[in-house]
């Protein structure tokens, strides 16, 4: 008898927009930007090999971001900028939240990325990622979902504790449906459950912020950026411990 699949290992992802939502707005304004200076531009006294050399340019600009960095162009740009340590900063205050949480619940941590480089190197489509060991069975037994509810709401809460609201986490928010709906709980129960362990985390991060945000620091220092200088990869980041129960 062949043996039952295994659950994926999860990944929790920071999107920030929908990739094909996203891709729909960047061509609606290359074309509106084109447009406009087809229209204006003769008046302005633009010939029409600039317009031609303009709309050639934003093209191209569009299909090397799609071929390069999977539409994410303009993310890498704004965290490379001045000012895209702070987006980054709030990048990793989210990853840092699943990471605490994550060992409070004596759960494995395989791999933290933060910054849209660093997803992207991993074929990743996202601005933040964390990568735990998936659980045992698709079908989870209450006391594991109650677990995973705290791990998956981690990111949002500590977004919500430092910042005073959470933009990530919707990929995190179905992941925890899927779990709650494949092992036979009623919505009712699920939403209930979950709302007990998003108090419980608030709690628990409140109570460690100045732990979380040593740890968002670390995630910080080793996340890469477009035109950072050239050096030897960043080692490992050392997960900061969590204090021990008395």
């Amino acid at each position: 008898m062949p043996a039952p699949p295994q659950p994926a290992r999860p990944t929790l992802r920071r999107p920030e927009d929908s990739a094909g939502s996203s891709e729909a707005l960047r061509v609606g304004i290359a074309v509106a930007a084109v447009t406009l200076v087809a229209v204006v531009g003769p008046p302005l006294g633009l010939s029409p090999g600039v317009i031609a050399l303009a709309a050639g340019g934003a093209l191209l600009a569009l299909s090397v971001d799609a071929a390069r960095f999977g539409g994410r162009g303009g993310h890498l740009l704004a965290e490379a900028l001045p000012g895209g340590r702070a987006r980054l900063r709030r990048i990793a205050i989210h990853e840092a939240g699943h990471v605490l949480v994550a060992q409070e619940e004596a759960m494995a941590v395989r791999q933290v990325l933060v910054g849209s480089l660093a997803c992207l190197r991993q074929g990743l489509a996202a601005s933040g990622s964390t990568e735990l060991d998936p659980p045992a069975h698709a079908k989870l037994p209450a006391e594991e979902l109650r677990r995973w509810s705290r791990v998956l709401q981690a990111g949002m809460a500590a977004e919500t504790l430092i910042y005073g609201s959470s933009r990530g986490g919707a990929d995190d928010r179905a992941l925890l449906g899927r779990l709650w709906g494949l092992s036979g709980f009623d919505v009712a129960t699920a939403q209930r459950e979950q709302r007990r362990a998003r108090r419980e985390v608030d709690q628990l991060l409140l109570a460690r912020r100045d732990l979380l945000e040593q740890q968002a620091e670390q995630l910080l220092d080793a996340a890469p950026r477009l035109f950072a200088p050239a050096g030897q990869p960043p080692a490992p980041v050392p997960l900061a411990a969590a204090p021990s129960q008395p």
